[in-house]
């Protein structure tokens, strides 16, 4: 039974659940940047509640602005790399489908970078807008595409945790 259970996580499965949230994440993410993009004067802030404002903001960088000021090159460099992630993701996800906690964190993280993909060839940029802070220090801005890479980490992680802690 152990023996069948692992070859069931290990072997070729079907990818369209997990393109499915993938896609979900997207349609999200590319949504909400459109209303917020609509809605909104870049930089001037909109207090949803005493810790999150909503505030349209560019990212030219990776996380945390990081190369934003690089000139231009990292543009490409991080659309190559969300387009190799994506389809590095696509493999794992065919190959270990029946692991439905690992593949759902791949998703998430799969259908974030893709959705800062689609910003970097659209823009030239990433759209951010939301803004947490605690009175005056501002966690620099995100979208929901960076949400779901964020949840598809820790879940990744926990996965692993669960994983170590089985094979005891």
């Amino acid at each position: 039974m152990a023996r069948t259970m692992a070859k069931q996580s290990t072997s070729s499965g079907s990818l369209a659940p997990w393109i499915g949230v993938a896609l979900i994440v997207i349609l999200f993410d590319q949504l909400t940047k459109i209303a917020v993009q609509k809605v909104f004067a870049y930089g001037e802030p909109h207090a949803l509640a005493p810790f999150l404002n909503l505030l349209l903001v560019y990212n030219r960088g990776a996380a945390f602005s990081f190369l934003a000021a690089a000139g231009g090159w990292q543009r490409w460099a991080f659309t190559a790399l969300g387009v190799v992630a994506a389809a590095v993701i696509c493999y794992l996800l065919k190959r270990h489908s029946g692991q439905r906690l690992f593949c759902t964190a791949l998703a998430l993280i799969m259908g974030g970078a893709i959705g800062n993909v689609i910003d970097r060839l659209a823009y030239g940029h990433v759209i951010d807008f939301l803004d947490f802070h605690v009175k005056t220090w501002h966690w620099p801005a995100f979208n929901l595409a960076d949400s779901a890479i964020t949840v598809g980490a820790v879940l990744l992680i926990f996965d692993e945790l669960r994983r170590v802690r089985g094979s005891k």
